[in-house]
């Protein structure tokens, strides 16, 4: 396989990866699975591209998510100041964690959520990178042991 062959794979998981982060619907699994079974390209290099481009989608949502939140004294706002200062403190304590299910399917409205609730952007990218890593570094094992 040629370099920009290859190049142009890792492009695409990359693209993939960070479009189904995003609110797009879209699966990035199909992609990673597929080029790791084509082989030409070591399951490490997948990972790291496709947890790249997925916590990149991920800070998408959580940028949404404080735009949003910029509207919070507008009438039309879902939420009251004072519910959302609570709602704040409620995930600081807890909600938080739930970032580590930013892999899940339902786990890109969490990411946006995050934004709203003004979570350390050092702590969303922690929580986000170790659940979104895992999730590839699992899939990858499943497809090799899979694959025989």
């Amino acid at each position: 396989m040629t370099g920009a062959a290859t190049l142009a794979q890792l492009a695409t998981m990359f693209a993939a990866a960070f479009g189904a982060a995003t609110i797009l619907p879209f699966q990035s699994e199909v992609v990673f699975v597929g080029l790791q079974l084509a082989g030409g390209i070591g399951a490490g290099w997948l990972i790291v591209v496709a947890s790249i481009g997925n916590v990149l989608g991920a800070v998408v949502n959580y940028v949404l998510g404080r735009w949003i939140e910029h509207f919070r004294t507008r009438r039309w706002f879902p939420v009251t100041g004072g519910q959302l200062v609570r709602a704040q403190g409620w995930w600081a304590r807890w909600g938080v964690w739930t970032l580590l299910l930013s892999w899940a399917p339902f786990g890109d409205a969490f990411t946006v959520i995050a934004g709203m609730m003004r979570t350390p952007v050092w702590l969303f990218m922690a929580l986000v990178t170790i659940a979104k890593t895992g999730r590839y570094a699992a899939l990858a094992w499943a497809t090799a042991a899979a694959a025989g």
